[in-house]
């Protein structure tokens, strides 16, 4: 992928010390999720290392495929697990963490997998520099904990189509019972982490108000082997449910996808709501129950009491799961954040991403409850670990400490040849848990594998072919009402209730009841 050169050594070690500024403020602000049935700490470090054994492979085979920056440009259109928490932030951080316990141990020097560490960060770095590409930035850290990727086509079809709510309303009852239902769905089908779950935004919506997008993936059967038979009357596998708030300022959208807000978040001062569908063979949002308030909020009642069903189910199976078996799963929710990419690109595999690696397995003795917490709070907390310290004169960003959570890559690799360059590219591993033997539910049905694949490598969607992939916000700005700009904009408006073939030249005082102070959400 990345030749292994001056600059290309400078560009990985800036992105990598930036990853490791970003995941230890993250690591010391937010909150942290304790599982009283799931072994967190042995899976997560699991998790960490199969991902430093599995990830530059896999990476090289997708890049070759589907190249990084236009996954980015694919990722941007839509909501896909390929997001800020799971490829952005979590597919890089989670493999250099899996670097870092192999030199804390020894078995790793920074040298080591040079060819590797360059691959996977060039790859992730091309990546988040189309994703971004809207806002500009490659972090939501570096963009002040914002989060603003969707073009501005996609907010106008939201705007102009959510539907207005009030507190005690059928739909305002229904939204808020039904984003409930899918946190606490999403936490236990994710094996009590937050992978499952994503927020992106803020949007200024005018007169005090807000959007923020809530993203929700995996939720019936697909990639897990344990949602096998799970949800199945639920005819998607991911939602996506746009929120407007008023008299609420989202002032933190950071790389873990969670928000704070002033005052806090308060379902009482949601406005307007939607619900759309996409995934990897999707030309953008496709609307979900948005004919009407009524059917909108029939439609979240019956997503909610579907949900509400699988997660017994699925709480009755997990409560039958081993040990090992609970540590298997959780440490293959972490380590395959960047699993969807694989199937934007048509190459996935399930033993790819649902197997722990055999170099993994030698390390299951070491994770007991103990072990997992003590290692994972210093390598990540308190960056106590020797190799994590620099020079005495050295002040870290966050902690005015000489520590960073990850190590750099020495120069050194460009003159002498007492490294290994690759961990190799030989793949074999083995889960305890049961195989897969349902479907995948996308958005052409519940299709086997091969079908699944077949149809990704042949779909490009309509705003990212020919010229339209490179039709940006500032081409907008001096086009907008030519024949080109147009075109781009009804590919989003298709489907719109109030937008469908308006084009490019409405502004948001222009669209559907966005007059003397109202939105179209208000309608």
């Amino acid at each position: 992928m990345a030749e292994l050169n001056y600059r290309s050594l400078l560009e990985t070690n800036n992105y990598l010390r930036t990853l490791s500024d970003t995941t230890y403020w993250l690591c010391i602000t937010r909150t942290v999720q304790e599982s009283k049935l799931f072994p967190m700490n042995p899976y997560m470090l699991l998790s960490y290392l199969n991902s430093f054994y599995r990830l530059p492979t896999l990476l090289r085979e997708i890049d070759a495929a589907t190249p990084a920056e236009e996954l980015g440009d694919r990722a941007r259109e839509v909501s896909l697990k390929v997001d800020t928490v799971n490829a952005a932030w979590g597919m890089p951080a989670f493999y250099l963490i899996g670097r870092e316990m192999l030199m804390n141990w020894g078995l790793l020097r920074p040298g080591d997998a040079v060819e590797d560490v360059v691959d996977v960060l060039d790859f992730s770095r091309r990546f988040n520099l189309a994703y971004h590409r809207t806002d500009g930035h490659i972090t939501n850290k570096e963009f002040g904990d914002r989060s603003q990727f969707l073009p501005e086509r996609t907010l106008q079809v939201f705007e102009a189509d959510l539907h207005g709510v009030r507190p005690g309303d059928r739909l305002h009852t229904a939204a808020t019972k039904l984003v409930a239902q899918l946190s606490q769905y999403a936490f236990l089908a994710h094996c009590e982490c937050r992978i499952g779950l994503h927020n992106s935004g803020p949007y200024n919506f005018g007169e005090g108000r807000q959007l923020i997008v809530r993203d929700f993936f995996d939720l019936t059967e697909g990639d897990y082997p344990w949602l096998d038979g799970i949800a199945t009357r639920l005819p998607v596998n991911n939602l996506t449910i746009p929120i407007v708030f008023k008299d609420t300022n989202f002032h933190l959208m950071d790389d873990w996808a969670s928000f704070e807000a002033e005052p806090s978040y308060n379902a009482a001062n949601i406005a307007a709501v939607g619900m759309y569908t996409s995934d990897a063979l999707t030309d953008g949002y496709v609307p979900v129950g948005m004919d009407n308030a009524d059917t909108l909020a029939e439609t979240m009642e019956q997503y909610r009491e579907i949900l509400n069903e699988a997660t017994a189910d699925l709480w009755k199976r997990i409560a039958t799961w081993t040990r090992e078996q609970m540590i298997d799963a959780g440490a293959l929710v972490y380590s395959s954040v960047a699993k969807d990419f694989a199937h934007l690109a048509g190459t996935y595999r399930q033993e790819d991403w649902l197997s722990l690696d055999d170099r993994v397995q030698r390390f299951k003795p070491l994770m007991n409850d103990e072990y997992g917490r003590d290692n994972l709070g210093e390598m990540v907390g308190l960056l106590g670990f020797p190799h994590q310290k620099t020079s005495e004169y050295s002040m870290a960003r966050y902690s005015g400490l000489n520590q960073n959570m990850l190590t750099g890559i020495p120069y050194s690799v460009l003159t002498d040849d007492d490294h290994a360059p690759t961990a190799g590219s030989t793949l074999s591993g083995s889960s305890s848990l049961p195989a897969k033997n349902g479907l995948w539910t996308t958005s052409a049905g519940r299709i086997d594998l091969d079908e699944y694949n077949r149809r990704a490598r042949g779909f490009t969607p309509a705003v990212l072919q020919g010229a339209n992939r490179y039709r940006d916000e500032e081409w907008v700005k001096w086009h907008h009402g030519s024949a080109e700009a147009d075109e781009l904009y009804r590919l989003a408006q298709r489907g719109s209730r109030n937008l469908e073939g308006r084009g490019s030249g409405l502004r948001r005082a222009d669209l559907p009841g966005a007059v003397e102070g109202t939105s179209g959400a208000d309608r």
